[in-house]
C-alpha cells in the first residue's frame, strides 16, 4: 500500500525531506503523499522514513492503494529507472 497523511498533520515539515522518492508535497492545507511515487521506502530503507520521523503518527497505510511488497519493489525499480534516464539525459546535455 502507499501511505497517506491524515488531517492530524501539524505541518511540521519533517516528513517531506525524508522521502527518497519525493512523494511528499505540501497540499492546500496539509502535507500529502503522491501514491504513484510512494513505495513505503521499499528499495531504500527497511521502514517508511516519514513514519519514523512523524511526531503525531498521522501517516497510516492508504486503503485506496493496496500493494504487495513485490508491487512496491517493482514501483521502486520503475521510479529508479526513470530517475536514472533523466539524469543521463541531463548529463548528455551538459557535455561540451
Amino acid at each position: 500500500m502507499a501511505l497517506m497523511i491524515t488531517d492530524d498533520c501539524i505541518n511540521c515539515d519533517v516528513c517531506e525531506p525524508e522521502c527518497p522518492n519525493d512523494a511528499i508535497f505540501m497540499g492546500l492545507e496539509i502535507y500529502e503523499i503522491n501514491p504513484t511515487k510512494c513505495t513505503e521506502c521499499v528499495g531504500h530503507f527497511d521502514a517508511p522514513q516519514c513514519r519514523q520521523v512523524c511526531p503525531v503518527d498521522c501517516i497510516p497505510l492508504n486503503p485506496a492503494f493496496v500493494e504487495t511488497p513485490a508491487k512496491l519493489l517493482l514501483k521502486y525499480q520503475q521510479l529508479s529507472a526513470v530517475v536514472t534516464a533523466v539524469t543521463e539525459m541531463n548529463n548528455e546535455k551538459v557535455k561540451p
